[in-house]
């Protein structure tokens, strides 16, 4: 977390995690040189480079887009997580290598304005042999550099969370423009099935694992039990959640992490301030929830973080009787200080 904007650092890890995929990226542009020039010897320097980067480019699209469903399958996966956004960068650094070289080898050398070549040289949208495949892929890069040009957290904080994921969604946009950009391209330009297979192959995996990633996140939306005469709802049993770890309900549509401490239960919203990450899959550190994808901290009773940072989250209240941990679904404004239940011990 920062208490205020200043200059990106790098960390250990995350030094570690840009040299191994600046390394993965360099070795895969080294190995696609060799293989084309052993393979296609006809094809110039030029056109070498320009599948090199697009290749790369969707090589890395498809890493991005699986990261998040694979970690909601597996959290052993999550450290993948914490340095998306550095991937998501590289990521539109190599499309854009690839978009640069294909605009110049194409439309530079005309009368027109490159970027006006681009969308203006092909019109034939009743055609799939002669559809306009390149403005997809402008569009696409488009996005990718509004996505990367906002990873930063004051762009996070300026626009709000909500804001912010919703625009990151678009990558969702991206890809599909990405798909219709190679797949039309492939069937104007290239005679071998290997690009199409690839990316049919990678499209059947990405839809594979979100749905997957789904399935397993579905019971986690079911609503519990109806509320009782007082408006509480029946959670779980006290022993059903581990020590300094949560239990998450669906209450009146919304998550609730559900947190037992030191002798005592608190109830948050799930959804972290920071990119709405899940609460209730982070443990209580230094006397603090600590979410498990970027370390943001608020204090379990009252759902502020400690001095001198400012997120809050929605508190929830929580008593226990016969020893079962009941929590009332309307939450309180975020921030909001509520009495922990206190665990009886027999």
């Amino acid at each position: 977390m920062g208490a205020q904007y200043r200059a990106i650092g790098w960390n250990r890890q995350k030094k570690l995690y840009d040299g191994f995929v600046a390394t993965g990226v360099c070795l895969y542009l080294g190995a696609f040189v060799l293989a084309s020039a052993a393979l296609q010897p006809e094809a110039t320097v030029e056109t070498v480079l320009i599948r090199a980067f697009g290749t790369c480019a969707l090589v890395l699209l498809h890493v991005v887009l699986a990261i998040g469903p694979v970690c909601r399958l597996d959290p052993r996966f999550l450290p993948l997580l914490y340095n998306r956004r550095h991937l998501g960068v590289t990521t539109f650094l190599v499309a854009l290598a690839h978009g640069s070289l294909a605009t110049f080898q194409f439309h530079a050398l005309g009368e027109l304005n490159p970027l006006v070549s681009l969308f203006a040289s092909h019109s034939r949208f009743d055609s799939l042999a002669h559809f306009p495949f390149q403005p997809l892929g402008a569009c696409a890069l488009a996005i990718l550099f509004l996505m990367a040009a906002t990873s930063h957290d004051f762009w996070l904080a300026n626009l709000s969370a909500p804001a912010w994921k919703a625009l990151h969604m678009l990558v969702y946009a991206a890809y599909a423009l990405v798909v219709g950009h190679v797949a039309l391209g492939v069937l104007q330009a290239e005679s071998s099935p290997a690009v199409s297979v690839f990316l049919g192959a990678g499209l059947f995996a990405l839809l594979a694992l979100h749905l997957a990633a789904a399935q397993h996140e579905r019971p986690r939306d079911r609503e519990l039990s109806s509320p009782r005469a007082d408006g509480f709802v029946d959670v779980c049993a006290v022993g059903e959640i581990p020590e300094k770890r949560a239990r998450v309900a669906c209450l009146a549509g919304e998550r609730v992490a559900v947190f037992r401490y030191d002798g005592l239960v608190s109830a948050v919203s799930n959804a972290c301030q920071h990119q709405n990450g899940p609460l209730g899959e982070g443990r209580i550190l230094d006397g603090c929830i600590t979410g498990p994808c970027h370390g943001y901290q608020y204090r379990p009773a009252s759902g502020s973080s400690p001095p001198p940072f400012s997120e809050r989250v929605p508190t929830f209240d929580v008593k226990i009787e016969r020893g079962r941990v009941l929590v009332h679904p309307e939450p309180h404004a975020p921030g909001t200080e509520v009495a922990p239940a206190r665990i009886e011990v027999p």
